[in-house]
């Protein structure tokens, strides 16, 4: 058993660069930013669960928590192991939920700039919902990152975002207001404009990274135009290629002209160590990916605190 200390293994705030955990499944090798993981394991026996996902083996209870385990290589559409007896659980934490990823491998870990991810092809990695969140280029080597948050969706829809708590907000009064949202998984993206829309936030801009989303900004700054017909808040991810949500933070920030812009971290990566990050770098509030009414309110709170400081 092998327990990762995050607050150990965080990088310095803002520096754009995170830690990748290689793993293998069936020779090939993939990705998972260490942020997510909780431990690794050796693999043991499992129960197994009827009705369960097809991609769900089992559960198993190593101490106090009943884990799900998911099989990546049945996920992948790849070969199973020949020798489970040497096989991994990586056990990670989203939305509040543990599971445990079963691969055949732990290559190791290595700390790589998101600037060396590149955005995975369409048509290789499933369309506009796709697998794949990116790819790494290490050494001699590519590593797909998965995207663990659609995987584990996909298993546990509730667990998703919380796309019924919208309904509450309809009927909302229409606001102009510019939200600019940087979020890299493609499905995810879908869902938070869609619900936003339906809070009455109609006016959104979409990108892809934090690299898109900071050139953006500098457009709009370098425009010549009041800041406000471009845009009013930023809502970001933090894990994306390119640029993470962090080091977009720090820019933000330390910008003359868009350090008063308020910024929301919208992250399934938010926990203790991770919201210190964000506060060190200036970030006006911190939120996990599932609460999207949540986000809705903090949109809000931050929109009229902006304009009362603008009147005063």
């Amino acid at each position: 058993m092998n327990n990762l200390n995050q607050t150990e293994i965080l990088l310095e705030s803002g520096t754009n660069e995170f830690e990748i955990m290689e793993f293998t499944i069936d020779g090939q090798i993939f990705g998972i930013n260490v942020a997510k993981v909780l431990e690794i394991m050796k693999y043991r026996e499992i129960k197994p669960m009827q009705n369960a996902h097809p991609v769900v083996e089992g559960i198993f209870k190593p101490r106090d928590a009943v884990i799900t385990v998911i099989d990546l290589a049945k996920y992948l559409g790849l070969a199973p192991s020949a020798d489970t007896s040497h096989d991994i659980f990586i056990i990670t934490n989203f939305n509040s939920h543990n599971f445990a990823f079963h691969v055949h491998s732990v290559v190791g870990i290595n700390r790589i700039s998101w600037r060396n991810i590149q955005k995975p092809d369409q048509v290789i990695y499933g369309g506009n919902e796709g697998g794949a969140t990116g790819i790494a280029e290490y050494e001699d080597r590519l590593i797909t990152i998965l995207d663990f948050e659609k995987i584990v969706s996909e298993i546990s829809p509730e667990i998703g975002l919380k796309v019924k708590d919208i309904d509450a907000l309809e009927g909302r009064m229409r606001s102009e207001k510019r939200i600019l949202i940087a979020e890299d998984s493609m499905l995810l993206s879908k869902l938070i404009t869609e619900c936003l829309h339906r809070a009455g936030y109609v006016n959104t801009v979409k990108v892809d990274n934090g690299q898109e989303a900071w050139d953006y900004l500098c457009e709009a700054k370098d425009s010549g135009d009041p800041l406000e017909d471009h845009v009013d808040l930023v809502v970001t991810d933090i894990e994306m290629p390119q640029m993470d949500g962090h080091r977009l933070t720090k820019l933000i920030k330390e910008d003359a002209t868009l350090k008063k812009l308020p910024v929301i971290l919208f992250s399934s990566l938010i926990n203790e160590a991770m919201r210190v990050k964000g506060e060190q770098l200036g970030a006006d509030a911190q939120i996990s990916k599932p609460e999207i009414a949540g986000l809705v309110s903090l949109i809000d709170q931050l929109l009229e605190k902006k304009e009362q400081e603008q009147s005063a």
